[in-house]
């Protein structure tokens, strides 16, 4: 079997989680295709594109350099689905086939949890909250700074979460 050691997306490497590379074959087409397990954050960078240059370095040694088409697969895990067509699949002999009419299909997802993938890349999101406060809360948080604002939300968040909050109790 073909192991993934690395990934890089326009030159850029990328955190890997899990993945599969492997030959999908649709009547007399063959296609290499590359399933990535990675964080939210590069689904977010990527997921108006196209293609992509790729390079895929693999345990053996073998280095993979390609344009690849972007599909971004939902309803789990944080995924990159990314395929090119072949036309000599001979140098891929080694690489696992699956054929659309088979049942068997690699299920990277197996094992890993969307916590594992933040505790090495939590993404930051835009969040607004309207709040009725008395008026000298209110003007000392006007006079804080933003990102001094964001890291005392945090703290008091997770202080709150550590001590047993997420649930809304």
């Amino acid at each position: 079997m073909v192991v993934v050691k690395s990934v890089k997306i326009d030159g850029e490497g990328i955190h890997v989680f899990k993945s599969a590379i492997y030959i999908f074959e649709t009547g007399s087409n063959f296609t290499l295709e590359l399933n990535l397990i990675v964080s939210e954050i590069v689904v977010k960078k990527y997921k108006k594109e196209e293609t992509l240059i790729i390079e895929v370095e693999l345990d053996d040694g073998r280095v993979i350099h390609s344009i690849m088409h972007v599909k971004i697969l939902s309803g789990g895990l944080p995924q990159l689905n990314l395929f090119c067509e072949l036309d000599d699949f001979e140098e891929y002999k080694d690489f696992e086939r699956v054929n659309e009419n088979d049942s068997w299909f690699p299920n990277i997802e197996e094992g890993i949890t969307i916590e594992d993938i933040r505790k090495v890349e939590m993404p930051d999101e835009e969040f607004s909250i309207k709040l009725k406060l008395p008026i000298d809360q209110v003007e000392w948080l006007k006079n804080q700074k933003r990102a001094r604002l964001n890291e005392l939300f945090k703290e008091v968040i997770y202080d709150l979460w550590k001590k047993g909050y997420r649930d809304g109790v």
